[in-house]
């Protein structure tokens, strides 16, 4: 019996324009196309082909309750930035063992362990804060998540952390660009400079492994990289260096860059909203949770999450798509339809005070088996940086516009860093 295709309807225009389009303005291209064609629309790209873009949260649910047979992670370039043994590279069964053992540090116990790093971080890096003058603040966010998602994976400071405090920053920017390009077949120009990267890196992490197996006391660490060293697959065989390093790299890129973004864009919305700003100075607790979420859904750092079909053929909602089809769960269009969520235009943190986000109409993180690991980590690193600057700085308000959005490959950041202007506040006033 033969399988009826139904994809939604897209533009007519050239592949070439259609992935022009999209490159130069991916959010406002995705817009348009909502407007001309409803919740779900069909667009032309030079190196996935046709993607499905779905902003129903109805067939979002049904895409992400989909079975890994049905459809699955995309082959596309973050496989080959990242490693093949990285999440975005993996699939089936060896993603269900990996996220297993990778499930325990970003839970319970040591994520509550993670938070005196977080703090620590954020304040030695806020002490460098110019007062009464504008700066932008994601270059230090950036340096906070990445502090402490290295001290997170890899434990006590040392020379090769100091090498990967360098060396990493450069090496995501370049891998955020890459992962949206096709991959060449001789490794040169910019892919030849990110393999230099990756193979300083593999050795730095070669020489913290085998001194993590060496450790007497590694029992005791609380680090990722000590609990990835001792923990075994159901059938007792351990991961393998490759494995963990490529593992270790996910990690880094995952909860570095992106949770770093929305802090910067968090800065951004409530200079602009000093109303809001009031009360959290005023340590509301539970509106701080709130405006997260709500910076989350108002800015999300990444604008869609996509899964390609696996099966001859997959039905998803009114569509029936066959193998190979990408399809992109459309964050940035849900997180801002007015069906969903009441003048979206409007940044309103109350929205979220004593009631959850729909689990399918908002969701930065995406969603299903491939939902980012270290969700509860990044809310509770932004929950901490976030105190600990209200806590220790006056945050000036401004009048100036908001700051647009500036596509730096994967993540969407304010074009102008978050600027801000701050001023100590007294001892006593803390």
């Amino acid at each position: 019996m033969t399988t009826t295709i139904v994809l939604p309807d897209g533009p007519a225009t050239s592949r070439l324009g259609q992935a022009l389009r999209f490159l130069v303005d991916r959010g406002g291209s995705m817009h348009r196309l909502r407007d001309r064609y409803g919740t779900a629309f069909t667009v032309q790209t030079l190196n996935l082909g046709p993607v499905v873009m779905l902003a129903d949260p109805a067939e979002v649910k049904a895409l992400f309750l989909a079975t890994t047979d049905e459809v699955d992670n995309v082959d596309i370039n973050l496989g080959s930035v990242l490693g093949a043994g990285s999440f975005f590279a993996i699939r089936g069964e060896e993603h269900r063992q990996q996220r297993k053992l990778l499930t325990p540090p970003f839970h319970g116990r040591r994520l509550r362990a993670y938070e005196s790093l977080i703090e620590e971080e954020a304040e030695r890096e806020m002490r460098t804060w110019p007062e009464d003058r504008e700066f932008p603040v994601m270059p230090s966010m950036m340096r906070i998540t990445l502090n402490a998602i290295l001290r997170a994976v890899f434990g006590a400071a040392g020379a090769e952390l100091d090498e990967l405090r360098r060396m990493l920053p450069p090496m995501v920017r370049l891998g955020s660009i890459l992962a949206v390009l096709p991959v060449p077949r001789r490794r040169y120009g910019p892919w030849g400079l990110f393999w230099r990267y990756r193979a300083r890196y593999d050795a730095i992490v070669d020489r913290l492994i085998a001194t993590a197996r060496n450790d007497p006391r590694l029992a005791e660490r609380d680090d990722v990289l000590a609990m990835l060293v001792q923990t075994r697959y159901d059938d007792g065989t351990p991961m393998t260096r490759g494995q963990i390093a490529d593992q270790l790299l996910t990690l880094l890129t995952a909860g570095h860059e992106t949770t770093a973004t929305t802090l910067a864009w968090a800065v951004e919305r409530l200079r602009r909203h000093p109303d809001v700003l009031a009360r959290l100075v005023a340590g509301d607790d539970v509106l701080r949770e709130a405006t997260i979420v709500e910076v989350q859904r108002a800015r999300p750092v990444i604008e869609m999450t996509t899964r390609q079909v696996r099966a001859d053929a997959v039905r998803i909602g009114r569509w029936t798509m066959p193998r190979g089809t990408i399809v992109a769960a459309c964050i940035a269009l849900l997180h801002d339809d007015p069906a969903l969520f009441e003048d979206p235009e409007r940044f309103d943190p109350a929205r979220f005070v004593g009631a959850r986000p729909d689990t399918y109409g908002w969701i930065p993180f995406g969603g299903g088996v491939r939902r980012c690991i270290g969700a509860a980590f990044a809310s509770m690193e932004m929950n901490v940086v976030l105190r600990t600057m209200l806590r220790d700085f006056t945050l000036v308000p401004t009048d100036a516009p908001g700051e647009r959005r500036h596509n730096r490959g994967i993540a969407i950041a304010p074009a102008r860093g978050g600027r801000a202007v701050v001023r100590r506040r007294a001892q006593g006033s803390r």
